[in-house]
């Protein structure tokens, strides 16, 4: 990767590093290991240092500047979603049981759910009769992750739900579990929470989420089809979650810094949804 200084600003280059950018305020780390472990070629980790502000991409031979100062519908969006991120999901709040019963209808629309506290749930993917317990990795946001999902790309979560593509493991990851520890990996991939940008794909992200306040929801629906498709690759089964998981993340990352990726929609692994 190289980088070169231009006035005040950053600019990358899909390229090897070369002696020209040794110095360059913006730095690329080494490729990581556990990425060439999922068969990629390293994730674009990139620290900027405290004193840059804006930072340029160079893509389909035009600059795209993206500033870790962020511009007014930025900071709003990333507050809303910031605020979601932290609700705690809470069964005794009637909107958050409402929440369960609308994710219960849109996956099963053409069955009645007998209580909040059911074993009908296990049929979902949650460990036990009560939802509630599962959602503690993820909080809230989870949950309207999973509804998010289920409205808006039917198709692929109920096959997703069933199991119906590939060969399928003996001992397959539970559904709805495996959606709260994507969120949850999203979160901790998209470092939202950081007082700096500490990688450029929080910064990619940020300029999506300026474009589609939806970003992350779409984002999540994404990254539960990739790692569908990495469990049915590798073959895996459920003692293998965490490591399919940390490959699912290691593509998200690569996608998000192609030359021609600014929307969700665009990143290659979208075509997986229907």
């Amino acid at each position: 990767m190289r980088v070169v200084r231009i006035s005040c600003v950053g600019t990358r280059h899909l390229s090897p590093p070369s002696s020209a950018s040794a110095h360059s305020d913006v730095s690329a780390s080494s490729a990581d290991a556990e990425d060439a472990s999922c068969g990629g070629t390293g994730t674009p980790s990139l620290r900027i240092k405290k004193r840059l502000t804006c930072v340029c991409f160079y893509r389909k031979r035009a600059y795209e500047r993206i500033c870790s100062n962020l511009t007014p519908l930025q900071e709003e969006r990333l507050k809303r979603l910031t605020k979601r991120m932290n609700n705690c999901f809470d069964a005794s709040r009637p909107d958050h049981q409402d929440a369960l019963r609308a994710l219960w209808s849109a996956t099963y629309p053409e069955k009645k759910l007998e209580a909040l506290i059911s074993d009908q749930w296990k049929d979902m993917g949650w460990q036990g009769k009560d939802p509630s317990t599962d959602f503690r990795g993820g909080g809230f946001i989870s949950l309207e992750n999973l509804l998010f999902f289920a409205k808006t790309f039917p198709t692929s979560f109920q096959s997703l739900l069933k199991k119906q593509g590939g060969k399928r493991a003996a001992w397959e990851y539970p559904f709805a579990v495996a959606g709260v520890n994507i969120t949850f990996m999203i979160m901790q991939m998209l470092d939202l929470e950081a007082s700096k940008p500490r990688t450029f794909v929080r910064s990619v992200f940020l300029q999506m989420l300026s474009e589609n306040e939806w970003a992350f929801d779409l984002l999540y629906c994404v990254a539960f089809a990739v790692m569908d498709k990495q469990w049915l690759d590798r073959n895996a089964t459920y003692m293998e979650f965490n490591d399919v998981l940390r490959c699912t993340r290691a593509q998200l990352e690569r996608e998000l810094m192609m030359d021609d990726v600014f929307r969700i929609e665009d990143m290659p692994s979208f075509s997986l949804l229907s």
